[in-house]
Parts: C-alpha cells; sequence; structure tokens
C-alpha cells in the first residue's frame, strides 16, 4: 500500500494502524443493515406470546421479510427524506391555488414499499384464517424504528374514518370512499384536521364553520397543524351554523380533496410546517374555503342531525392513535438502543470497548428493560388476548396511561442514545440525532402529558375506568410465579389501588395537580405487572428466566423502596453480573 493510499490524518507521528482502527467507518454501520425482526429476540418473544404457534408460522416470514426491508432501504430513504423533504407547490403557471405537495422519490419509493409488504402479509393472513391485526402492528413497531413520520402518514385512523364513512356518509359518497379504500388506492391517504390557532387541544374553541348545502355542507376555517395534509380523506371538527360555541357544538365531518362531481375542493394549503422532525410526513396549514363536507354524526337514516356527540367520537379516533403514537415511541426507544449497543461494542476507550466499562453497562441495561417494558404495555393495550390471559380487553384508560409513559421513554432513550455516541451523536450525519428530533413529537401529538392526565381523570370520574385496569393487574399477577418479584408487584397494586381512592377525596387545583404522578404510578405497576406475567409464560413454555430478570430489574428500579441509601450498599448487583444475557435477549447480530 502506498502512502497515496492512506489518509494523511493516518500517517500523523503518534497514530498507528491500531489507533486507526478505532474509527475506520465501517466499522459503524449501526442498526441499519441488520434485519431488524431477526436480530430482536425481544419482539419475536412477543409474537410468540400472543401468536397460536400455527398462526405465526404463516406471518413470521412476513415479519422477517419486513424486518429486513425496514432495516435497509426503509431506513435509508428515511435519512434521504429527512434532508430533502416534500415541498409544496401553490400555485401553477396561471397563477390558479393548486395545494399541491411534491413528495421527493425517497418518500414514494418507501411508502409503496411498505403498503405492498403490509398488503403481502395481510393477504397472506386473511387466506390462512389469521387476523392479520396484530402482525400488522408488529410490523409497523419495525417501520416506527426506522421512520416514524411514515408510520404517521400510513397511520392516520383509517379503519376508524371507514367505520364512520360506511355508519354515515351519503350513499353515493360511501360507495366512492369505500371503494376507493378496497383497492388500496387510498391506503395512508387520511388526515384527522383539529388543531386551530385558538389551541390545540381546547377543541371546543375552535374557530372551522359548517353550513347546510344540499345534503352535503360547506366547511369555512383554517387548520393551523394537519399531518399527512396532501391525502385525499380528511375528518375535520367543524361547528355547524347555530350550534353552541362550546365542546358540544362540535361534531365531524367527512372532506374529500375532489368534490363528487369531480371538481376540485375547496382545501388550500396555505405553507408546510418547518419542523424540527417527522419531515418525511408532509404537515401543514389547510384553509377550507366553501370546501364540500358531509356530516359524520346521527344516525344513518337522519343524515343531516348533529347530535353533539362530535367532539367524543373524534376522542374515539384520538385514543386510538394515541396507542399507535406510544408505538411511534417505543420505536424510537428500541432504535435508540439498538444504535447505543452497536456503538458500544465497536467503540474503544480508555483500554477497551465501551460496552464492557461497568457504568456503559448499568445504562445499557436500563434501557434494555425500558424497551422491554415499554413494549410490554404497548402491546397489551390493543387488546389482543396472549397465552396467559385469553379474555383480554381493551383498557379505556390505559392508554393514555401508556402514551403518558412511552412517549417520554423514547425521548430521554434517544437523549441517552446521543450521550452513548457522544459528541458524533449531536452530529447529523450519524443515526442518532433525528431519533431525538423525530421523538420529541410523541409527547405533543393527541395531547401531552397534562391532557393526558385530565383524560384519566374522565375515565375515573365518569366510568370508573381504574376498576377494570386494577382487574387487569391483578389477573397478571394471578398467573404470574409466586416469587419475590411478583410479590411485590402485588403489594404496589394494592398501593395504587388505595391511592386511586385518596386522590378521589382531594379537590380543586390540588387533586388537579396529583394527576400527574398517580398517572405515572399507574403506568409504573400495570408494566410491572405485564412483566411477571411474560416471566411466568417464558418459564413455564422455555425453561428459561431472563424474563424474570427483566421484571426484577424493573420492579427493582421502580417500585421496589430502596431504603436511605438508595441500594449503594447492596453487594451484587445483577444488571452487571448477567449483562451479557440481557444483551442476548436483546439483539443478535451474529
Amino acid at each position: 500500500m502506498s502512502d497515496y493510499d492512506v489518509e494523511a490524518v493516518d500517517r500523523l507521528p503518534f497514530s498507528s494502524p491500531e489507533k486507526s482502527e478505532r474509527y475506520r467507518t465501517e466499522n459503524y454501520t449501526g442498526a441499519v443493515g441488520l434485519n431488524w425482526y431477526r436480530t430482536d429476540p425481544s419482539l419475536q418473544f412477543t409474537m410468540a406470546y400472543y401468536l397460536q404457534p400455527d398462526e405465526l408460522a404463516v406471518v413470521e416470514p412476513h415479519l422477517d421479510r419486513i424486518g429486513e426491508l425496514m432495516g435497509g432501504p426503509v431506513a435509508r430513504w428515511a435519512e434521504e427524506t429527512d434532508r430533502n423533504p416534500a415541498r409544496l407547490e401553490r400555485y401553477d403557471r396561471w397563477g390558479h391555488d393548486v395545494s399541491r405537495v411534491v413528495q421527493p422519490p425517497s418518500f414514494t419509493e418507501s411508502k409503496r414499499a411498505v403498503l405492498d409488504a403490509h398488503k403481502k402479509l395481510k393477504d397472506d393472513a386473511r387466506r390462512a384464517g389469521v387476523n392479520p391485526s396484530l402482525p400488522l402492528f408488529a410490523a409497523n413497531y419495525l417501520l416506527d424504528q426506522a421512520d416514524i413520520g411514515m408510520g404517521c402518514a400510513l397511520g392516520t385512523g383509517g379503519g376508524m374514518v371507514k367505520a364512520l364513512v360506511a355508519a354515515y356518509a351519503p350513499a353515493d359518497v360511501r360507495e366512492h370512499v369505500l371503494a376507493k379504500f378496497e383497492t388500496g388506492e387510498w391506503e395512508g391517504e387520511t388526515a384527522q384536521l383539529l388543531t386551530e390557532r385558538t389551541g390545540g387541544s381546547d377543541l371546543g374553541a375552535l374557530e372551522t364553520t359548517a353550513t347546510r348545502h344540499g345534503d352535503g355542507w360547506l366547511l369555512n376555517g383554517f387548520k393551523w397543524f394537519a399531518s399527512n395534509c396532501d391525502g385525499q380523506v380528511f375528518v375535520v371538527l367543524a361547528k355547524p351554523d347555530g350550534a353552541p360555541d362550546s365542546g358540544r357544538g362540535v361534531a365531524n365531518f367527512l372532506v374529500l380533496r375532489t368534490r363528487r362531481d369531480g371538481s376540485r375542493n375547496g382545501v388550500r394549503i396555505r405553507r408546510l410546517k418547518d419542523k424540527l422532525g417527522t419531515r418525511s410526513v408532509a404537515s401543514g396549514e389547510v384553509e377550507f374555503v366553501d370546501a364540500e363536507a358531509f356530516l359524520l354524526s346521527g344516525e344513518p337514516s337522519d343524515e343531516g342531525s348533529h347530535d353533539g356527540r362530535g367532539l367524543g367520537r373524534m376522542m374515539e379516533l384520538t385514543n386510538a392513535a394515541r396507542l399507535g403514537i406510544a408505538l411511534f415511541a417505543v420505536g424510537n426507544a428500541r432504535r435508540a438502543l439498538v444504535e447505543s449497543l452497536c456503538y458500544a461494542r465497536r467503540r474503544e476507550a480508555f483500554g477497551g470497548a465501551l460496552i464492557d466499562k461497568p457504568l456503559m453497562r448499568r445504562k445499557l441495561a436500563e434501557m434494555i428493560v425500558d424497551v422491554e417494558a415499554a413494549l410490554a404495555l404497548v402491546f397489551d393495550g390493543t387488546g389482543f388476548a396472549n397465552h396467559r390471559q385469553p379474555r383480554a380487553v381493551r383498557q379505556r384508560i390505559a392508554v393514555p396511561v401508556t402514551k403518558l409513559k412511552v412517549c417520554r421513554l423514547g425521548i430521554t432513550m434517544a437523549s441517552d442514545a446521543i450521550e452513548i455516541h457522544g459528541g458524533n451523536g449531536y452530529i447529523e450525519t450519524w443515526p442518532v440525532a433525528r431519533i431525538l428530533r423525530d421523538a420529541q413529537v410523541n409527547t405533543i401529538w393527541e395531547g401531552p402529558d397534562n391532557i393526558l392526565c385530565l383524560d384519566v381523570r374522565r375515565g375515573i370520574e365518569k366510568i370508573q375506568a381504574h376498576q377494570p385496569l386494577l382487574e387487569r393487574l391483578h389477573d397478571a399477577v394471578s398467573v404470574s410465579d409466586d416469587d419475590a418479584t411478583t410479590q411485590l408487584v402485588s403489594r404496589r397494586i394494592a398501593d395504587l389501588d388505595a391511592a386511586i381512592t385518596a386522590w378521589t377525596k382531594l379537590e380543586g387545583d390540588v387533586a388537579e395537580a396529583r394527576l400527574f404522578p398517580l398517572a405515572q404510578f399507574m403506568g409504573d405497576v400495570y408494566a410491572g405487572a405485564l412483566l411477571t406475567e411474560q416471566a411466568a409464560w417464558e418459564r413455564e413454555t422455555r425453561a428459561a428466566d431472563r424474563k424474570a430478570l427483566v421484571a426484577r430489574l424493573y420492579a427493582q428500579r421502580y417500585l421496589a423502596d430502596r431504603g436511605p441509601l438508595r441500594g449503594i450498599d447492596t453487594d451484587s448487583d445483577e444488571a452487571i453480573e448477567r449483562f451479557d444475557e440481557l444483551v442476548d435477549g436483546a439483539l443478535v447480530t451474529d
């Protein structure tokens, strides 16, 4: 090798082949290039925990291919789209407002590949008599590790929109819209338009109006933050003429990009938002100018009526979306973990690999445990039965509690990943800076922490929603092993029950302020109970106790009273002693 084949920096006086090897670019490929399903034992465990063996045999080959797709082309396209996001063409050459969003090729190719993979999974599952919902949820988890912006673009409440259209839209509109969904043409083309300049969460303060026009309505107003604004189908909140200026006056409307006569509808995109992250989903300011719309409320036989439940129906859409956003967050957390493990294995400092340093092992062990706890919460929120709980149902209050806990975790995990990468992590040419930029939006989408806490209060006060959650926790520990961890979780379930009772006796501002620690307490105990449930299944079916280790470490960190010395005087540390076992169950790259 000639001197010209060696970088000048590698020929400095104090350099050496051994030193230059430490920062060779090809040594730091990170998560991109891995098969994200095949290298994820925790996701494989989750699928086996929920599906019967014959069901898993049908869907797992698809998940394996999707893991390859997301860890390869989709992850690379996401980086390209982040650097070159969509742009808005507001006017055509004659000055007519066309409000056309021009997506980069990286976005359109990625979207096409993802939808195609999802369709193949869905079709094969249905042919085999397998419900595709849970496998698709897992496929979206893999997508979210690459690009939660794409996850948002493809997952903005399409199922609920179809249900509303089927129930309330005029016959000709219903047939047209459902046919577009059936062919897949409008898959990923829906959006919910709620937020206005008057405030994001205070939906009763919105200003958009609706006026009767034949068997439809005309909408006029301005939505301040509309994600996926280049879609074809919008569910919009507006107030019909004569309705009260409050939450009771809000109604849901269907708005299509094109009127039913084929002309362009009065939907104008004023500008795209210059966002911190999630640049792959086009978010913009949308103005309605006499836009044709159809009421999505009232009895199907009385399409023009307004029953005052528009805000409630939108909250149903919102609550379903919240679980998807929690899935975004755990996808962010998982990607941050994988990037951190990959980097720590390769980076050398102070005479050895970072991953061999005790403090680094402590941090990575905590990250592994947190991701598995979050994964348990989000999958339980789907309401699907598992092998330990064959009659599981979705818990009303669990969704806001899960979102509160998991979305915050997505941010802290991304921040930890940057810290593990050091200065490199703060640089946009490395992968973890984008993870942090993207993760921050999850606490905002569909309600930040305070709004989630208010939803927990509504659930407790109006429908006693804490009771089914407590029953779920009791069920979880009832099928768990009678070990010290389960006993600790059981005591904390009793404490949580007492805490909810104590909270109901508080008044006014004090009660509202205490909602946050109460919701946190719910999330901590909920996750601990689910981990003990999973640990018992693993021990019974696989004669293994790694998940029991995860449950124990989680309970020690979030549920145990560690004493005045905070556990510093403890002689041993399982997270360090069994670190390799934790990592082997989190990421397999060989």
